[in-house]
């Protein structure tokens, strides 16, 4: 007993780091276009992202839930017997996502914290008990949200570009984007709102499933002190900010004017709430990263730098196999101790 409470401690703790990581890591998603077109000045768009995303994640919890069971049922790894293989195979997910999020920000590539958590738990569940522990029902759910929300957020950013091109198309351009940079404050504060509604939950759904698989709680509701938690790893890791990561997303893409930036976090703010409603854990990183290269797509096909788009797709192409092969490894390894 002693030993699984250390574990699910470790959980917690590896669990807010995570949080906190994601903050940083994807700060940059929810600002990048607003600090590209000097909108807002870096720092007051991070502390700005910090406080709606400590907001958005503290308001929502259906995603947390969709975490907690969707992937594994993590009352089949609290059964007689197996609760110290359940708290060490979170344990493990959680030390890949991070590994595999801080490879990512370092090198400045706008990389999916979704993905990677995903693909660790899936990885390490895999590991300890076989193919036959996932939840294919939820595990399948989950991958279409996955895959689909970033083709929509293309049409989407596509359709909003084009819509504002044919009602503003008569409008003074010095008077069109200087309104568009005003709104672009709104806009970004909306994005930061949504960011914090689904990815903050991750991190909730993971505490809710150790506290499940370590046989200290019955349900998967969430606490009211794991909300709070992971807000405010969430918000705190958000003010640090991710400025290697705002430079490729906000101007390796393509070149961001206002009415660009503005179309771009609607359009992406619009599938991500849309998602948290649904309680369908998505990437911000793909949602928005796509939404910038739909809207760029309806302004000129030539002006999305289709190069570093390619580099983005094959990292979110790569990153759930590479995060669960990861979490495999984490397991044994910490087989050996625990």
């Amino acid at each position: 007993m002693e030993t699984i409470l250390i574990l699910t401690i470790l959980v917690v703790i590896f669990a807010l780091a995570f949080d906190f990581i994601n903050g940083f890591h994807d700060t940059a998603n929810a600002i990048a276009t607003s600090v590209s077109t000097r909108a807002l000045p870096p720092r007051t768009a991070v502390l700005m992202a910090a406080i709606m995303n400590f907001v958005g994640a503290i308001t929502f919890v259906g995603v947390a839930k969709a975490i907690a069971s969707d992937i594994v049922d993590p009352f089949a790894l609290s059964t007689p017997g197996t609760p110290l293989i359940g708290s060490v195979v979170i344990l493990a997910a959680l030390c890949a996502a991070i590994t595999w999020n801080l490879l990512t920000w370092y090198y400045g590539i706008p990389s999916s914290s979704s993905h990677t958590l995903i693909g660790s738990i899936a990885g390490a569940a895999i590991a300890a008990a076989g193919f036959g522990i996932l939840n294919y029902t939820g595990f399948i759910k989950i991958l279409q949200a996955l895959i689909f929300s970033p083709f929509i957020a293309l049409a989407v950013g596509f359709l909003m570009m084009s819509l504002f091109k044919v009602v503003f198309k008569n409008m003074n351009l010095y008077k069109t984007n200087k309104g568009f940079r005003t709104m672009q404050i709104g806009t970004a504060a909306l994005q930061a709102f949504t960011h914090g509604t689904n990815d903050a939950q991750k991190a909730m759904g993971i505490i809710t499933m150790a506290l499940i698989a370590g046989g200290l709680q019955s349900t998967d509701e969430v606490q009211g002190w794991v909300r709070f938690a992971c807000a405010l790893a969430m918000g705190l890791g958000t003010s640090v900010g991710g400025y290697k990561i705002i430079k490729t997303v906000g101007g390796k893409i393509m070149k961001i004017r206002p009415v660009n930036g503005a179309a771009a976090d609607l359009s992406s703010a619009t599938v991500i709430f849309s998602a948290t409603l649904l309680h369908l854990p998505v990437s911000t990183t793909h949602v928005i990263s796509s939404a910038i290269m739909g809207v760029g797509t309806a302004q000129r096909v030539k002006d999305v730098k289709w190069g570093t788009a390619r580099k983005i797709v094959v990292t979110w192409v790569i990153t759930m196999p590479i995060s669960a092969i990861m979490a495999a490894g984490f397991y044994f390894l910490l087989n050996i101790f625990f």
